[in-house]
């Protein structure tokens, strides 16, 4: 699915890098998937030996949600807005790294990816592809693209694997383009014991958005409405008032990273449902179903192509297309409910951890074609 890559994550002739990174956020997971990934993959990172410094714009609605302070093994640096200090500052962070990566929804990435250009190894990281070029195809400006889109990177990786990889090069220029899936911090996330105000027969984490309201309705509110008897829990941030629940049907507002293993492990089974865009675009697994299968909770999901390249479907993970298929699933005998649980967990351990997703990370930075000669010299750095 991604690079080979050793498992220690050393770079060029066991070299540790240094990584600079402009991203949407690291310090709040509130509200985007992006903040529990960069901490998993940062935490891997550090104990190879790499260190990332991380530049987020201090926004209050993460400030207000904020539930990390400090970069484990690197520096995050928050910054009110992209002044000529911040620049400066910025510049003589590219000026000292080896590869500099700006991400999709990073608020300056148009300003960062002018700095960025002058790393030895220049990255675009697009967590959100299916979600890019959709708006590529409704004519919509994209904030976080330059007029010269991705041409100008070194590196293009996505979160998104399949035929967004022939679309990033075709639509927006990018030379080399490798996935970077999503991940789990096994030491994060890991059975715990069950919290009596988390049980729930199905559950199902995730914030709310539009272009997935039909099948979160299709498969966990019309299978709490055919079995009144068992309990069903949703839990994220942003669901409206008119969001038709049920009376088996608790909600929890917005659960920090912390609380995710008591969630998962309080669930007979989690539920994954796929945003409209990604699904239909494929290769996109959500770092909730890694997350949950670490911590041993049996898996559902919607179907989209390339599931089968991360999980065993009937073996690993249930896939449900209807109402029906999320029923039968919990009919299921303990045993076999038991039995998915233990492969999906073994199978996320050995290929979707945060430590092979830094590994590969290493190893994109070390591809043939994205590294160029050291231009550290050319930047021009503000006193």
């Amino acid at each position: 699915m991604g690079l080979r890559a050793g498992q220690d994550g050393e770079g060029r002739n066991g070299e540790r890098m240094r990584i600079v990174v402009f991203g949407l956020t690291v310090s709040s997971s509130w509200g985007n998937g992006h903040a529990t990934l960069w901490r998993g993959l940062c935490r891997a990172l550090a104990a190879g030996g790499h260190s990332v410094t991380f530049f987020e714009r201090d926004v209050p609605y993460y400030a207000e949600t904020r539930d990390l302070t400090a970069l484990p093994g690197g520096d995050l640096i928050l910054y009110p807005d992209w002044s000529p200090e911040l620049r400066a500052r910025a510049a003589r962070a590219v000026a000292a790294c080896d590869a500099a990566i700006v991400t999709s929804y990073c608020p300056d990435a148009v300003a960062a990816a002018a700095l960025a250009h002058e790393a030895p190894v220049s990255v675009f990281y697009d967590l959100d592809t299916p979600v890019t070029l959709a708006r590529l195809a409704a004519g919509e400006a994209v904030p976080y693209l330059g007029p010269r889109a991705l041409r100008d990177f070194d590196l293009v990786l996505s979160y998104t694997g399949g035929a967004a990889l022939d679309a990033l090069r075709t639509r927006l220029g990018a030379r080399l383009v490798l996935p970077l899936y999503g991940h789990v911090d096994p030491d994060a996330h890991r059975p715990t014991a069950p919290a009596p105000h988390y049980a729930s027969d199905l559950s199902y984490l995730g914030t709310y958005a539009a272009d997935r309201q039909a099948g979160v309705e299709r498969l966990l509110v019309a299978p709490a409405r055919r079995r009144p008897q068992q309990r069903f829990l949703i839990g994220g941030a942003q669901y409206p008032p008119d969001f038709p629940w049920a009376e088996n049907i608790s909600f929890v507002r917005h659960l920090p990273p912390a609380e995710h293993p008591a969630f998962f492990s309080s669930s007979r089974f989690t539920l994954n449902v796929t945003r409209g865009a990604m699904a239909a675009m494929g290769w996109c697994p959500s770092g909730r179903l890694f997350e949950a299968a670490a911590c041993g909770t049996p898996l559902v999901t919607d179907a989209w192509e390339g599931l089968d390249a991360f999980f065993q479907p009937g073996r690993e993970i249930v896939v449900a297309r209807t109402t029906e298929d999320v029923v039968a699933a919990l009919d299921l005998s303990e045993a076999e409910r038991r039995a998915l649980a233990r492969a999906a967990r073994e199978r996320t351990l050995a290929e979707h951890s945060s430590a092979r997703r830094a590994a590969e990370l290493i190893a994109a930075l070390d591809a043939p074609g994205s590294v160029r000669p050291p231009v550290r010299g050319s930047l021009a750095v503000e006193a």
